[in-house]
């Protein structure tokens, strides 16, 4: 496919997932993590410039289709079944964002999604991930204080005054990439709380010491790197990860997009296929993949599958920002 016809179908992936409120999106890294999605009800404002998304009261989403953007589908082996997601890379040598090491003031957010909130000071938590900065913004002048007298040491510096205030403050969220950006505006949930029911973040200090950019569970292609994930309507659960009946259709909707964007060797393996002397996926992932597929046939012919407590995720979320 010529380069243009490939960049315009990403776009219209990128523009049919947005029109969707059914789909729910996620911009960050292993361990620090952005997302955003919508009620089908909930009113929508059009970014004030070319960029594609939306924001509403509770967060955004802006982005733009790269020329060198690649979607790559996949399924998840999980204790109930499966998970799925679009995962949106770029290739290692191009998505490298700022990888500041501590707290840095960076100005007023002149790319802001919404017009009200590009004088909000942001700032960059410093946590040195390869292609997303996470960031907070904020007008409030006590909020701005506490932050400057944190900046210049890492986030998690015992002694940084901005931890113990995080949650009051309560800045906004905004995780950039080369593609974009999310926005959450909700508060942040106190200790033992729980993520609110709309756009939210997860910081999670023990998972971003491993340095990894991705779920070992996640397939990604040698040499790519992903930045952010589409998460399509899924057939038995609800954005929140709670159980709803079995929709055949959401599956079949998923499958369309396994066919056109995932990897063609775990396909074959799905359809039962034998891993060739030459393939390029890991054992973990053809395991994965028939144990996905042996999930969707019990579901299909009506069957459920028990999940284990905590065993529904491909990464555990314990502290939140």
């Amino acid at each position: 496919m010529a380069q243009s016809s490939r960049h315009e179908e990403v776009a219209a992936l990128l523009r049919e997932a947005l029109a969707d409120p059914g789909t729910a999106w996620s911009l960050g890294s292993f361990g620090a993590i952005a997302e955003f999605m919508r009620d089908p009800d909930e009113p929508v404002m059009a970014l004030p410039d070319e960029r594609m998304g939306m924001a509403t009261t509770r967060g955004a989403i802006a982005l733009t289709a790269c020329p060198d953007l690649r979607p790559v589908a996949y399924e998840t082996a999980v204790a109930s079944g499966w998970n799925h997601a679009v995962a949106l890379c770029l290739p290692e040598d191009a998505c490298a964002m700022s990888r500041r090491g501590v707290v840095t003031e960076l100005g007023p957010d002149r790319n802001a999604a919404r017009e009200q909130d590009r004088d909000g000071v942001l700032f960059d938590l410093g946590l040195d991930l390869l292609a997303v900065d996470a960031c907070v913004r904020t007008r409030d002048p006590d909020a701005i204080a506490c932050l400057r007298a944190g900046a210049g040491r890492p986030l998690f510096d015992p002694g940084n005054p901005i931890g113990p205030h995080l949650v009051a403050m309560s800045p906004h969220r905004v995780f950039l990439a080369r593609i974009g950006r999310v926005e959450v505006y909700a508060p942040i949930p106190g200790p033992g709380g729980t993520s609110p029911e709309g756009p939210h973040t997860h910081v999670l200090p023990k998972l971003l010491r491993s340095g990894r950019t991705h779920a070992a569970t996640t397939p990604i292609p040698t040499g790519w790197v992903p930045c952010a994930g589409i998460h399509p309507a899924h057939p038995y659960k609800d954005m929140m990860g709670q159980r709803i009946a079995f929709d055949a259709s959401r599956h079949e909707a998923f499958q369309v997009l396994l066919d056109r964007w995932g990897d063609p060797e775990l396909l074959a393996i799905k359809r039962g296929a034998a891993p060739t002397s030459a393939g390029t996926v890991s054992i973990r992932h053809v395991q994965a993949v028939r144990r996905v597929a042996e999930a969707q046939a019990r579901y299909l012919r009506g069957e459920t599958i028990e999940a284990g407590t905590g065993e529904d995720e491909d990464e555990a979320t314990d502290v939140h920002a």
